[in-house]
């Protein structure tokens, strides 16, 4: 968490954990402190795409 910031303004990320194994976090969000953007955590890997990007990947599935 220390090393993650917002791809966007480079802000600082909240962590929100929906679900835990162990210490690693399997779901959830990371939250910027600043501009408020979420980015998922799924299958414990951060998807830290900015939204118009990330938008386009899910279509592309």
């Amino acid at each position: 968490m220390d090393i993650l910031c917002c791809p966007l303004d480079k802000a600082e990320l909240e962590l929100e954990a929906e679900e835990r194994d162990g210490d690693e976090v399997m779901s959830g969000r990371l939250v910027c402190t600043k501009c408020g953007e979420t980015y998922p955590i799924e299958e414990g890997i951060p998807n830290l795409l900015p939204p118009d990007m990330r938008e386009e990947g899910e279509s592309a599935a």
